[in-house]
């Protein structure tokens, strides 16, 4: 058994087992997924037969969709790893679903939704009287999901809050003019795409006197969040939860909270945050290492992970 700091491999009848929390630490996610690699491939020229990486949050999963031309970063992760010698991945909650494509080796993708449902119903008074919110339409999905099981109503925010004028962009990042191009100009005949514009923010669904439960899969950036928060508040709702697996938590996103109407923000020890706990009383945290627990021994003992998976929607 070789234990580190923050990461260990375990070493079992031949099969050895790679838990990659240091992964979750977002201030020195390049050196981990380094030492990560190394790991798995000392493993693998040890002729180990099984290498097992538990990793609860995916670095870089965000990054699975294809930008105008930029690279996809998580198909280049899934590679490095499946050829560094992982011959299996359990992770949770990726951002998409079909980022398990991208690896040549199983991906166990578990669900936290079990767990956060539970916190809704015995941490939450009155939970009935509540309606589970989704920031975007592109949430809509998993709030669906929430409320089929608690049998709640749903409201969708959509639209985006106006920008101040001295907050447009004046074209200092952009690249000069060129008043005299000697290259042909490619895009005539090319019709001109209209930019994409959204409306003033609003919400589609009842809110007044009920719960707010906005819910997601991570949190990062919440000023978002907050903006939602403050359009519920505006509309009625008198109490206001944030629901997510993944707590990032970055930048000033304890002090945002603290500020902000928002009454609890619940999130899982997928990645740790006891430093944003501290700076911040609104952030609940619920356990799902037993989840984990499971997963490990099914794999080892070569049982069915079916069972984790039982009431699994495609939604979810």
């Amino acid at each position: 058994l070789i234990l580190k700091s923050q990461g260990g491999i375990l070493r079992t009848d031949h099969t050895c087992l790679l838990y990659a929390k240091a992964l979750n630490v977002c201030r020195d996610v390049n050196n981990n997924i380094m030492e990560l690699l190394i790991m798995a491939y000392a493993c693998k020229t040890s002729s180990a037969r099984n290498i097992v990486g538990v990793i609860p949050y995916l670095p870089y999963c965000k990054q699975s969709k294809m930008r105008k031309r930029g690279c996809i970063v998580s198909k280049l992760l899934a590679k490095m790893m499946y050829k560094a010698g992982l011959t299996h991945i359990i992770t949770m909650d990726l951002h998409q679903k079909e980022i398990q494509g991208f690896f040549e080796c199983p991906v166990d993708n578990l669900r936290a939704s079990p767990f956060l449902l539970q916190y809704i119903q015995e941490s939450i008074p009155d939970y009935r009287n509540a309606v589970i919110v989704a920031r975007d339409p592109g949430s809509a999905k998993k709030a669906t999901s929430y409320a089929e099981r608690l049998r709640l109503g749903i409201a969708v925010i959509h639209g985006e809050q106006k920008t101040n004028e001295d907050e447009l962009a004046d074209g200092r990042n952009s690249p000069p003019l060129v008043q005299h191009s000697r290259i042909m100009d490619v895009g005539v005949g090319v019709p001109a795409l209209a930019a994409k514009e959204k409306p003033p923010i609003n919400v589609v669904g009842d809110v007044g006197g009920r719960i707010a439960i906005m819910v997601d899969d991570m949190i990062d950036d919440v000023a978002s969040f907050v903006a939602a928060a403050e359009v519920l508040k505006d509309r009625g709702a008198y109490k206001i939860y944030v629901m997510a697996t993944h707590g990032l938590l970055s930048s000033d996103a304890p002090r945002l909270i603290d500020d902000s109407p928002i009454d609890e923000v619940v999130v899982t020890n997928t990645v740790p945050h006891e430093i944003q706990k501290m700076q911040c009383h609104k952030i609940k945290t619920v356990d799902i290492s037993i989840l984990l627990a499971e997963s490990i021994r099914r794999i080892h003992n070569n049982e069915s992970m079916s069972y984790l998976f039982r009431n699994v929607t495609l939604e979810d």
